[in-house]
C-alpha cells in the first residue's frame, strides 16, 4: 500500500523564500540587484582609487561649462533651476519629506512601519558616512561650484540618500496599490526623482560623475536591502502591511 507523502508544514505551495513573503521571483530580482550593486560599485570604487576614471570625470564635467573661465552653460533661470532640484536631495528637503510620509504612515495605524522608514533613512545615512569618510575623495577643483558643498566626495551623498529616501517610499507606496500602471508610476517617480538631483550635482560642478554614479548605486543596494527586509518582518506579522486600513478603491 502506497504511504502518503509527507507535506511541508507550511502547507502546499511552500518554497525556500517564503520567508521573505513569498512571490519568489521578485525576492530573487532583488537579490541579483544586490549582487550586481555591490559588484559595480566595488569595480566601479577601484577604478576611481587607482585614478582609471579622472579622464571620464574630467571630460563629462566640462561638458556642462564654456569658456576659458569654465562657466556653466544655460541661462540663469536654467542654473536656478538645477539648484532648485538639487535641494531634493538636500538634508533639509528629504527630512522634511520622511517626517511626512512616517507621520502619514502613523495616522495610518502603521506605526511599526512609520517606525521602520525612519530606522531604514538614517541607517542610509550612517552608511553613506561611514563610504565617504572611507574613500575621502577631493571634491573637483577643475571647475568654480555652482552650489555649496562640503565634506568628501566619493559617494555622493545627495545621489545616494535620494535613492534611498525616494526609492524606499517608492517601493511602499507601489506595494499599497494593486493596479500595475500605479505601481510603475511611484516606482517612475521615484528613479526620476533620483536621476535629477543626481545629474544637477555634476551640472553645478560639485561632484564628479563617478561620485554620482556610486551614489546612485549604493542607494539602489540600501533601498533593495530595506526592501527585503521590510518583506522578513511583514511575514512574520512584526510590520504591518502596506494595504492595512489603505484598500484601494476605483
Amino acid at each position: 500500500m502506497r504511504q502518503p507523502t509527507s507535506k511541508s508544514p507550511r502547507g502546499r505551495g511552500f518554497h525556500p523564500l517564503t520567508w521573505l513573503g513569498g512571490h519568489e521571483m521578485a525576492v530573487l530580482l532583488a537579490l541579483a540587484g544586490i549582487v550586481a550593486g555591490v559588484w559595480g560599485f566595488a569595480l566601479l570604487a577601484d577604478e576611481v582609487l587607482e585614478g582609471g576614471t579622472q579622464a571620464f570625470d574630467q571630460r563629462l564635467l566640462l561638458a556642462f561649462r564654456h569658456g576659458p573661465a569654465n562657466t556653466l552653460l544655460g541661462p540663469p533661470f536654467v542654473q536656478e533651476a538645477a539648484r532648485d532640484i538639487t535641494s531634493l536631495g538636500g538634508t533639509a528637503v528629504l527630512t522634511i519629506v520622511i517626517v511626512i510620509a512616517a507621520g502619514f504612515l502613523a495616522l495610518d495605524g502603521k506605526k511599526h512601519m512609520a517606525l521602520f522608514v525612519l530606522a531604514a533613512i538614517l541607517g542610509g545615512v550612517g552608511a553613506g558616512t561611514i563610504l565617504k569618510d572611507g574613500f575621502d575623495r577631493p571634491r573637483p577643483e577643475l571647475v568654480p561650484h555652482s552650489d555649496s558643498a562640503s565634506g568628501a566626495s566619493f559617494p555622493s551623498g545627495h545621489s545616494m540618500m535620494s535613492a534611498v529616501t525616494y526609492l524606499t517610499l517608492g517601493a511602499l507606496l507601489a506595494r499599497s496599490q494593486e493596479r500595475k500602471r500605479v505601481k510603475a508610476y511611484f516606482l517612475l517617480v521615484a528613479m526620476s526623482l533620483s536621476f535629477a538631483v543626481g545629474v544637477t550635482r555634476v551640472y553645478l560642478g560639485v561632484h564628479w560623475p563617478t561620485d554620482v554614479l556610486a551614489g546612485w548605486t549604493a542607494g539602489a543596494i540600501w533601498a533593495l536591502l530595506c526592501w527585503l527586509a521590510a518583506r522578513w518582518l511583514q511575514s512574520r506579522h512584526t510590520l504591518e502591511l502596506e494595504t492595512e486600513h489603505s484598500q484601494a478603491t476605483d
